[in-house]
């Protein structure tokens, strides 16, 4: 069985789980790669040690000699356990243990399963199912909240609308309610488009077509009279191809051209006109976005809140730009950069992966690949 392991062992290492094989007397046999990883010591220094080199001192009186007790005995063992690795050093882990017979001779298996990287694996099942909840609880409250503020910012304008003779003060509350159930309605429009960000079905685009693209929503949904809008494309090598929700990366984009749009709106410019500039670069992995603004900046303070839900420093704004963008941006494995100084302007820059799919799904690894493809 052992010779079996060792002369075979690619049977044993490419599985994500630590691997110990022992003898009824815990002497350690055969180690995998990951049970080298994970304990820090090489194969031959494992192998032929007692797998108490494993376990605390505190550990070997009763802990141990019960789990060989179960695994030989009973129906293995089954638990959380703080062990030791090379050079003293704690890990937390998950054990499983069991036994069987080869030709007479009895064997104990050891599995360990780090416990941090359970957690991040369950982590990451638990947000995918949150935000299935979350989306459906939002679509309900939206449901039942937006009918109600529409209907109150429709009877506001109408009396606007109808009573052009009210006084100043009356005038003055029938403004107030269409400003505030406008503004509620966009809350409600942006939690709705964060909750829904889509983290699957990606296809291929271009990054100039998409970046032209959001430019020509924000264009024609905003006024932006007095401010040069530049793109440029120069830092682009190929096509820029990369595999992306459209629609969100889309509104992602014009998010942070509204953003620009508001810091240069209004602020002295020595001379200079209000611009924002777009860039678009890329290299083998990434596709770059970068939309710069010579607005007002962030002050120091406030930069690490910018991607925080509803923080904002504009009254009357929402407060989820950002987030939504830090968001669509990360379910496509990318990330996003922020440099801002104060009266000289802010760049926000998307970096999105050209592709996330593994190599041996893209392209045939070698002409054998190819030719078997083809039978």
């Amino acid at each position: 069985m052992v010779e079996m392991l060792r002369n075979r062992p690619h049977l044993f290492d490419t599985i994500q789980t630590a691997f110990l094989l022992t003898d009824t007397h815990s002497k350690i046999l055969y180690a995998n790669q990951r049970a080298e990883d994970l304990f820090g010591y090489r194969r031959d220094q494992i192998e032929g040690q007692r797998i108490r080199l494993l376990f605390f001192d505190e550990d070997l009186i009763y802990l141990l000699p019960n789990i060989i007790y179960l695994s030989l005995y009973q129906d293995g063992f089954r638990g959380e356990l703080l062990l030791r690795q090379k050079d003293d050093k704690r890990i937390f882990v998950h054990l499983q243990t069991t036994s069987f017979k080869e030709k007479g001779e009895a064997f104990i298996t050891f599995s360990f399963q780090e416990i941090q990287r359970l957690k991040s694996l369950e982590q990451k099942r638990y947000e995918e199912e949150h935000w299935t909840r979350l989306g459906r609880m939002v679509e309900e409250i939206a449901h039942q909240v937006r009918n109600p503020i529409v209907s109150i910012g429709g009877y506001a304008r109408r009396l606007l609308k109808g009573s052009p003779s009210s006084s100043g003060r009356s005038q003055s509350y029938l403004d107030k309610i269409v400003q505030e159930t406008g503004r509620l309605e966009l809350l409600i429009q942006r939690v709705e488009d964060y909750v829904r960000i889509p983290a699957s079905s990606l296809r291929e685009a271009r990054g100039q077509e998409i970046t032209e693209e959001a430019l020509r929503v924000f264009l024609r949904t905003t006024e932006v009279d007095g401010v040069t809008v530049r793109l440029e494309a120069g830092g682009m090598k190929g096509e820029g191809r990369f595999f992306i929700a459209r629609e969100a990366v889309i509104q992602a984009i014009v998010n942070l051209l509204e953003n620009s749009l508001e810091a240069v709106t209004g602020i002295p410019k020595r001379g200079k006109g209000a611009t924002i500039e777009v860039t678009l670069f890329e290299d083998e992995d990434i596709v770059g976005i970068s939309i710069f603004d010579n607005g007002q900046g962030i002050r120091k303070r406030d930069l690490p809140l910018i991607f925080d839900p509803f923080f904002t420093t504009r009254p009357g704004r929402v407060g989820l730009g950002l987030t939504l963008v830090k968001r669509v941006v990360e379910i496509h494995g990318g990330k996003v950069q922020v440099k801002s100084q104060l009266k000289k302007g802010t760049t926000v820059t998307l970096y999105f992966p050209k592709d996330r799919r593994r190599k041996v799904r893209r392209e045939f690894l070698s002409p054998i690949a190819e030719t078997i493809g083809s039978q």
